[in-house]
């Protein structure tokens, strides 16, 4: 029995464990297995192939039974995911029903999920900017969160290696807040937003309006070819998969590529329940599971364990991972675990129409658009909120319907097709400022269907945000009147926190264990052999969509994991 149990346990024995395989943790599973780590993969929702497991991809419109609409007898399930833009009917394959996993809503949360193999990797908007030193030097500057441990240069070469992979559209801007990377060739601005960023230069220097940054192939190179992707065809529907990984997601480059090293092992339907803390090494020894198909909880162990379950869920975990040495969580020495969540705002839009270049128009599909990068408080402190926003920015012309008369004159009004004004859109992305008292704790008794304890939310907007969408409001109005934009309408959409997927924190990185739970490589200062790199582990938010920012760092603390374990650290 005794031997029974020794090979038994061997069998479930990794040189390292992802916990997740999103954005992050497909970064994780690519560069462990090629760096030679037999890695064991846990997804708790299903396997997504790719290209094979996309069943919207090719679909005309009128092949869907309801043409997009999702019926209200089926949106009931999905009361959250609802209000996304996401959501359709040609997505509902990628989205997870509210009675999947409950949670407590202290105040309004929209946690968005998708549990499958990719996560939301494939649902992402795809927008890839790094981050500047202004950024990493924020809080200590501000002084509303702790200071970062790493800086600029530590990331910068990180930021390549992955772009260089993942493949990032893009133009070299030659912005000190807003760093240039290795881009692809860029997508086109149209007419009116070179207009608006020519109107915009002349009044504000400070103020730019560039190509957005965007993780599509324009311009596949050899390292994409290998991965199997092919160019971007501009199709923009990209949420349902994209069958030539035209853009980057975890199915369709950085899985493939780890199980092509042969040291891939994916379980997918595995719930991870916690992490399992060894006293007398004083190191996690691996993870508990709950098979979501059997019910049943299985055990697998490694030396090196990644963490990237999405923000919420390394959050759970790590508080449900209790020990007699860290009975409030794993790591948890001084009561910041779940603590300090912060997210981005995108309550702030401006709408306007342009007379102007009527004999224009746009021909075609771009799966991106233009963005004016953060201006507010970069350089000094300049108002009365901390920090500051992005906006994206597009500018389009469509077909003005008549739909008036009856029979033929019907017929007639509807196959004119008239072009109208042009229309122009803004809307902002706001950092929100990480508080103590912006939280993720556990329940003491209530538990989701499979026992877990359900988490309890309690994040919201403050007066630094009201002032924010404010001056977004008002500077953007200034932008396009001096653009010659009229009938501007200023628009506050009301949406949750949570509902725009840039939830970060909980995990932060730090230099003092006193007030971080992790160290500068993303490492746990009280538990060495683990590792949080996902959104959990921001400091702070930036402006900037933060996807590409975790995929650097990942890649950066795997290779400081491995070389650890080489020297037999971990």
């Amino acid at each position: 029995m005794s031997i029974f149990n020794i090979n038994a346990k061997k069998a479930r024995t990794f040189d390292a464990i992802v916990i997740g395989s999103g954005i992050s943790g497909g970064w994780a599973a690519k560069e462990l297995c090629e760096k030679g780590l037999k890695t064991l993969v846990l997804e708790r929702g299903r396997d997504v192939k790719h290209i094979t497991d996309y069943p919207t991809s090719m679909k005309n419109p009128w092949e869907f039974e309801h043409l997009g609409q999702v019926p209200d007898k089926i949106k009931e399930e999905y009361k959250i995911p609802s209000k996304h833009y996401i959501f359709s009917e040609s997505t509902l394959h990628f989205l997870v029903k509210d009675k999947e996993q409950e949670y407590v809503q202290d105040l309004p949360f929209d946690w968005m999920r998708a549990y499958q193999l990719g996560g939301r990797s494939l649902l992402w908007a795809r927008q890839t900017q790094r981050w500047s030193d202004f950024d990493f030097e924020g809080p200590a500057r501000d002084g509303f969160a702790v200071d970062w441990p790493i800086r600029y240069a530590d990331i910068a070469p990180w930021y390549s290696y992955v772009e260089k992979f993942a493949g990032i559209s893009g133009n070299r801007d030659g912005l000190p807040h807003l760093p240039d990377g290795e881009f692809l060739p860029p997508h086109e601005m149209t007419c009116v937003e070179k207009h608006f960023k020519e109107k915009v230069l002349q009044k504000f220097p400070d103020r730019h309006v560039i190509i957005g940054r965007a993780a599509h192939l324009t311009a596949p190179q050899p390292i994409h070819f290998q991965q199997g992707r092919a160019q971007c065809q501009h199709r923009t529907i990209c949420e349902r998969g994209c069958p030539y990984g035209g853009y980057f997601s975890t199915n369709a480059s950085t899985m493939p590529w780890a199980e092509k090293t042969g040291n891939l092992t994916l379980r997918p339907f595995s719930l991870v329940h916690s992490l399992m803390y060894d006293e007398k090494k004083n190191k996690a020894s691996g993870v508990k599971v709950i098979d979501t198909n059997t019910g049943e909880e299985i055990e697998f162990f490694a030396d090196i364990i990644f963490v990237n379950g999405s923000t919420l869920n390394s959050n759970l975990i790590l508080l449900n991972s209790k020990s007699h040495r860290f009975p409030n969580g794993l790591g948890n020495d001084h009561d910041i675990l779940g603590r300090y969540i912060a997210f981005h705002t995108y309550r702030g839009r401006i709408a306007a129409e342009y007379d102007g270049h009527l004999d224009f128009t746009t021909d075609g599909k771009r799966p991106n658009g233009s963005y004016v990068p953060r201006f507010r408080n970069v350089f000094k402190q300049e108002t009365d909120f901390l920090r500051g926003y992005a906006a994206g920015f597009s500018a389009t012309r469509s077909f003005v319907q008549n739909n008036n008369g009856l029979g033929e004159d019907l017929k007639a009004n509807l196959a004119k097709r008239n072009l109208g004004h042009w229309q122009v859109g803004s809307h902002m992305m706001g950092e929100t400022i990480p508080k103590h008292e912006s939280t993720l704790k556990l329940d003491q008794k209530l538990t989701d269907k499979y026992g877990i304890p359900q988490l309890r939310v309690s994040v919201a907007f403050d007066d630094n945000d009201d002032k924010m969408k404010k001056d977004f409001h008002e500077q953007f109005s200034e932008m396009y009147t001096a653009a010659g934009f009229k009938n501007i309408q200023l628009i506050d959409t009301q949406r949750m926190p949570g509902s725009e997927n840039h939830e970060m924190g909980g995990v932060r990185m730090g230099n003092d264990p006193k007030t971080s739970m992790l160290n500068k490589w993303n490492q746990l200062h009280a538990c060495k052999n683990v590792f949080v790199t996902d959104g959990a582990c921001m400091t702070s938010t930036a402006t900037q969509n933060p996807s590409l920012t975790y995929m650097a760092l990942t890649a950066r603390a795997v290779d400081y994991a491995v070389k650890e374990r080489r020297k037999k650290n971990l």
